[in-house]
């Protein structure tokens, strides 16, 4: 006879279960409903946002080479934080952490608003040190925040739940974000990118996240982390690294990507608002519309890589997004309506390009050497995202002789389909095993969500990516 019968009705044990039951709901709901009024802040602090863009280019125009600057600084913060984040969570629970450091990060964001006023509007070397300094210092709590966030939502959201609750998750905060987009178009717009509209944005979006923080902290939510496990030694963790070929590959190819996606990304936006002459309102629209591509065609490309696998699926769609990116070397002002469509394609391919990634990388994680081998390729593809932009907004400013702006962005466009198309190759060179834990690779998207915010794919900024079910999981 089975031993673990239920608990009565009515006893200790019983309405303990309840409890937790309850807790557990009252949590998911406080998880949908902060991610909803911290959508705004969470869009707007990654590079390349459409209101830092309207902000550096409207607003406060800044240098090339400081744009480019600038769009490096939060995979700067990527990079810091993996020797950050561990020691924290070491010292408290991930909750705390999470709590604390979003809260840093909301105090930076509501200095910045108050003092918006103060920075020198009419002297870019000045308005870029001041914008600058802020901006590294909100993109370092943002990357602690980030990281500790998605290692406390993995220790308390059962297993069996994680896909249909954060699918509905990403789809209500997927809306979200295309209304902020929108409305805060139009503010800056209507307003005609003046101080007080862009306080009006700034300071909306950290009221909002108000609300997000308490309802983190209150959330009934477990304190509890349990120990992890025993790592091997470094010389053998190294060793199995060395060994692990399909992995080191993919880093290869994640670092090719990045320096692709990165070297000129920042400067999409500023090419939209100087370049075409795009309202913030336009380009609100056309990243809108990003989000709304990539949305509806999530689960097909899901359906895909469940059928084909990671790599094929990864390489066509790959190959399906960046080929359009050359049409970018042709838009000007009497031809920019193309870039609707051209934003809407881009957000409805790459889809199956990101969510690849992530589930190739949970087969391609060295069990033996998880710690290392996420420190590793978070520490490449960071640095190789943050050197980038900088080397992109150098070359921008020293365009050859005779070059009108214009002619130099066309160029500039060349250089992120080609690279990407070619790394393709380096991809299909990997071999794709079974896959690791989910848990393996808790905060190892960092920096595709960054990447998303360059690249105008805001359907990824807020997306929460889970590894499927097993049929024991949902038993």
């Amino acid at each position: 006879m089975p031993t673990d019968s239920p608990a009565p009705p009515g006893s200790p044990a019983s309405a303990a279960a309840l409890r937790k039951k309850q807790d557990l709901a009252l949590s998911l709901r406080y998880s949908t409903c902060e991610g909803i009024v911290a959508v705004p802040i969470v869009t707007m602090a990654l590079p390349a946002s459409m209101a830092i863009s309207a902000l550096i280019t409207k607003g406060f125009p800044m240098s090339t080479p400081s744009i480019g600057i600038m769009g490096s600084l939060p995979f700067v913060g990527n990079f810091l934080q993996i020797f950050v984040s561990p020691f924290l969570m070491r010292w408290r629970a991930p909750k705390v952490v999470t709590v604390a450091s979003a809260t840093l990060h909301w105090a930076s964001w509501v200095a910045f608003g108050i003092f918006l006023p103060r920075i020198p509007r009419h002297s870019p070397a000045q308005a870029s040190l001041w914008i600058l300094g802020w901006f590294f210092v909100s993109s370092c709590f943002g990357a602690v925040a980030g990281v500790t966030w998605s290692t406390w939502i993995e220790e308390w959201v059962p297993a069996r739940i994680r896909g249909k609750y954060f699918g509905h998750r990403n789809q209500v905060l997927q809306f979200a974000a295309v209304v902020f987009l929108t409305l805060s178009g139009w503010i800056l717009s209507r307003w005609d990118y003046s101080v007080g509209a862009f306080q009006a944005v700034v300071l909306g979006s950290v009221f909002l996240r108000i609300f997000s923080l308490r309802m983190q902290w209150i959330s009934p939510t477990r304190l509890y982390r349990a120990p992890p496990p025993e790592p091997d030694s470094f010389r053998e963790q190294a060793a199995v690294l060395r060994a692990s070929g399909s992995f080191l590959v993919f880093v290869a190819f994640g670092a090719v990507w990045s320096f692709a996606a990165n070297c000129f990304g920042p400067f999409y936006f500023v090419f939209m608002f100087d370049k075409v002459g795009f309202s913030a309102l336009d380009v609100g629209i056309v990243t809108a519309l990003s989000q709304i591509g990539g949305a509806f065609s999530l689960p097909a490309w899901g359906r895909l890589l469940d059928r084909y696998g990671n790599k094929p699926v990864m390489v066509v769609s790959l190959i399906l997004w960046q080929l359009p990116m050359f049409l970018w070397c042709v838009v000007t002002p009497s031809n920019r309506l193309m870039l609707y469509g051209l934003w809407t394609w881009a957000g409805a391919t790459s889809a199956g390009f990101v969510l690849g990634q992530f589930t190739f990388v949970l087969r391609l994680i060295p069990v033996h050497a998880k710690k290392m081998a996420i420190g590793f390729n978070l520490a490449v593809s960071s640095l190789v995202a943050a050197v980038a932009p900088v080397l992109g907004g150098w070359a921008l400013s020293h365009a050859p002789a005779g070059w009108s702006s214009l002619d130099a962005y066309h160029a500039s466009f060349v250089v992120q389909p080609v690279i990407a198309l070619l790394g393709a190759f380096l991809l299909l060179r990997v071999t794709e095993p079974a896959a690791s834990p989910f848990s393996t690779v808790v905060g190892a998207m960092r920096n595709i969500r960054t990447l998303g915010g360059v690249l105008g794919l805001s359907f990824l900024v807020n997306y929460v990516f889970v590894e499927k079910a097993s049929r024991k999981d949902r038993r």
